[in-house]
């Protein structure tokens, strides 16, 4: 634990990693110290969830929250035409990809003394923190906009978490976290480093999936950027440990309607935030859009926007070859059709399309895309 320490990537600043922090003290958020990563060798072959690969974490806790997370399946479809392999990330214990996440964060903070959490997020993020700290017999509050209908807290309020409604706005929602967060430690899946190393085991385990070597594209649905930032985590960490030659490719795909990573990436003219039907990448004001661009120049990836229209035909689409997942996971297969039709990206090459969360979340959206009442 001495030689990581948390790291402000954009001045340098660095805090012990000893002493639980969610940023840095000017509020920056934090990143960890690059590790080394690890090799074939180093994987506990006989754990069957992403701890397997807790050698590659910054320590390894006596006793981790763990429910199977990881270890997804990985299917292949023809899209447009061409053939993806299909990441199946919704094949979670609360059925989103945030669950790598939440095992990790939770389980690092937990071995460090923390033992009540805050949280907010009407969506995955809270179920995910909700149900891992259920898990690890920690107590979770989760803030949520008051505006949120009650059926996106069912999932976090069994688990035992307390909600709390938030007056305003989601960036209201988040302003009272921030403040809150002087009384009860502030473990937010956009916020916590750690919670970036439980995404970054995708990496490895797409690195596995594919016989130890790396793919040509991986393209994600982006929000915050957890899981651009954990692939560009994962992979410089293979990279550096000389189990790859070179990085992947990583794109993010965003909806047109609320696409501030890829807006600036392009340079195109930030706009204001519209509804989307990928609400789960609605985040209007992302806190690490510095470092996710980066992470897409630095493995020569990208980013593509994605209209309201062809994101419900993908989401339809993959419906239709047993693949249901919600709109927000359905873009990146858009983004691929698209990335694909602009030569961005060719048929020959390995490209991984990552889809992050069940269809069972998003009914209600699904049956407005069948015409269907409900």
């Amino acid at each position: 634990m001495t030689d990581i320490a948390y790291l402000d990537p954009r001045t340098g600043r660095t805090y012990p990693l000893a002493t639980p922090r969610w940023c840095g003290d000017d509020q920056a958020p934090l990143l960890l110290t690059p590790l080394p990563g690890i090799g074939r060798d180093a994987i506990r072959q006989e754990d069957r969830s992403l701890w397997r690969y807790a050698a590659a974490l910054p320590f390894v806790p006596d006793d981790p929250i763990s429910m199977g997370e990881g270890c997804t399946p990985l299917v292949s479809r023809v899209i447009a035409g061409a053939s993806a392999l299909l990441k199946c990330e919704w094949f979670m214990p609360t059925g989103s990809f945030k669950d790598r996440g939440a095992s990790v964060m939770l389980s690092l903070l937990r071995a460090q003394g923390v033992t009540d959490v805050l949280e907010d997020s009407s969506g995955n993020g809270g179920a995910a923190v909700s149900a891992y700290a259920a898990a690890g017999g920690m107590k979770a509050t989760i803030f949520v906009p008051a505006s949120t209908s009650p059926a996106k807290t069912v999932q976090s309020r069994a688990s035992g978490a307390a909600i709390q409604l938030v007056p305003g706005s989601r960036q209201d929602c988040a302003d009272a976290a921030l403040r809150e967060s002087e009384r009860i430690f502030y473990a937010s899946h956009n916020w916590h480093p750690f919670f970036l190393h439980g995404t970054k085991t995708l990496a490895y385990e797409l690195w596995e999936d594919l016989g130890f070597v790396a793919p040509d594209n991986v393209i994600v649905p982006c929000g915050a950027g957890s899981n651009v930032l954990g692939c560009g985590i994962g992979f410089a960490e293979l990279l550096r440990a000389g189990e790859i030659t070179r990085l992947p490719r990583i794109f993010a795909a965003q909806p047109a309607n609320c696409a501030p990573i890829a807006r600036a990436f392009l340079g195109e003219p930030a706009a204001t935030a519209q509804p989307t039907i990928a609400e789960g990448t609605a985040i209007a004001q992302p806190i690490r859009l510095p470092e996710v661009n980066q992470v897409l120049t630095d493995s020569a990836g990208g980013a593509v926007m994605l209209s309201e229209e062809e994101i419900g035909a993908a989401t339809l689409e993959l419906a239709r070859t047993g693949i249901y997942v919600e709109p927000t996971s359905a873009q990146a297969a858009a983004g691929f059709a698209k990335l694909l039709a602009a030569g961005t990206i060719t048929p020959d090459q390995t490209t991984v399309v990552v889809l992050t969360g069940t269809g069972l979340k998003s009914t209600p959206r699904i049956a407005e895309l069948l015409g269907v009442a409900i």
